[in-house]
């Protein structure tokens, strides 16, 4: 196909790195097919190339603070930064930028820059989920001195975000469960545990708040009486999928379960029932590599409680997020405690096709593959897409 080298100039790449350079030579030589190695060539560093808007190292002392986001908080901004945008947009998305950086976690032992730009990009999520744990994208750092850019939308939320701070404010718990994997990456590939610095404990801990508050059902149930979410959003708009029902509250979700509410899709769409069982099961998994990671750094009261949230979570998605249908007992997308049920996958993750890749099941697993078969029907599955070169699944 003769497919052309698409890289910018070394001089306007964002982030450069030696060992990348060494893998996309090594690995385009191996290749017989030309086009594939052209691809590989263009994508692999992509990330590297074009959205890496802000990095430093941590030898450099932020003598400055805006008002936006700065503060003079003790440890605030400081150490390894890195900002990474989604790339058509100046803003970081907590999910988009632990994937961005994913195929690079490998070369982090390997690589002091690869190193130091994860442990920077790591505290950065971190210093967004102290200031705004409910929020999934965010502005440039105060320290980069980069210009902010305004979602454009008429968005009603609590608790309250600064704006200067914040790109947009749609809660979902896989933002938070992939903070969480970016750590638990980086040490899976490098064992070290720089990344638990105080700021980052702080996170966790505002981390564990959301949970705990997001686990709140939306009726009392010993008294019955309604319990407004913690988090409300109310978006302006003709498109269902981009608020929440009820005044911005959600659909009912019952108690005791063991979920954990999001209040959006991966995809940035509203769930119609809170419980989203593709982002519980990675929060599961998450909490328990964490909680090893824990050990390793002798803290084990906190290992343990985080090994326990997981459980609590990993029994409710077993006993909420499995159903029958068809005879068959299968995942659900999402579930609201009352028996509630929405059949359907994404092209996303995390997803229910990808349970196997986020570590919650094996692929073997019958309930799995009885999900798996049901999810690549057209006949049940209501974003199923096909076309002459392509059947499977879509999104909306």
């Amino acid at each position: 196909m003769g497919l052309p080298y698409q890289r910018p100039n070394i001089l306007c790449r964002t982030f450069t790195s030696p060992r990348v350079e060494k893998v996309i030579e090594e690995m385009t030589e191996k290749m017989i097919d030309k086009d594939l190695a052209r691809l590989f060539e263009n994508a692999f560093p992509n990330t590297l190339d074009t959205t890496v808007r802000w990095h430093v190292d941590g030898t450099v002392k932020h003598t400055e603070l805006k008002a936006r986001g700065g503060g003079r908080e003790m440890g605030k901004w400081e150490g390894a930064q890195s900002f990474v945008v989604t790339g058509d947009i100046n803003a970081e998305w907590l999910r988009d930028s632990t994937n961005q950086l994913l195929q690079y976690q490998p070369l982090a032992k390997s690589d002091k820059k690869i190193f130091n730009l994860i442990l920077g990009a790591i505290n950065t999520q971190a210093e967004y989920i102290i200031e705004s744990p409910y929020c999934n994208a965010f502005q440039p750092p105060a320290p980069s001195k980069l210009s902010t850019t305004q979602n454009g939308q008429d968005d009603y939320v609590h608790p309250l975000y600064e704006p200067s701070f914040v790109f947009e404010c749609k809660y979902e718990l896989d933002s938070l469960a992939n903070f969480l994997a970016l750590g638990n990456t980086f040490y899976a590939h490098t064992k070290s545990l720089d990344f638990l610095t105080p700021r980052w404990y702080k996170a966790l801990e505002t981390l564990l708040v959301v949970l705990d508050q997001q686990s709140q059902p939306t009726f009392d149930p010993d008294t019955s009486r309604f319990m407004k979410n913690t988090y409300t959003f109310s978006r302006n708009t003709n498109q269902g999928t981009e608020t929440l029902p009820l005044s911005g509250v959600g659909n009912p979700l019952n108690a005791k379960t063991g979920l954990i509410r999001s209040a959006f899709r991966p995809s940035d769409d509203a769930t119609i029932l809170g419980y989203y069982i593709p982002a519980n099961a990675m929060m599961a998994v998450e909490l328990k590599k964490l909680s090893e990671v824990l050990r390793a750094a002798k803290n084990l009261v906190l290992a343990q409680d985080l090994e326990r949230r997981a459980q609590v979570i990993n029994d409710g998605v077993w006993k909420y997020g499995v159903v029958n249908h068809g005879g068959l007992k299968v995942f659900a997308y999402e579930v609201d405690g009352y028996g509630g049920q929405v059949m359907m996958d994404d092209a996303n993750v995390p997803s229910l096709l990808a349970l196997p890749i986020l570590g919650f099941v094996d692929k073997q697993n019958q309930v799995y593959q009885n999900t798996r078969k049901l999810l690549l029907s057209k006949d049940t599955n209501p974003y199923y897409l096909e076309g002459q070169d392509f059947h499977g699944i879509g999104g909306i």
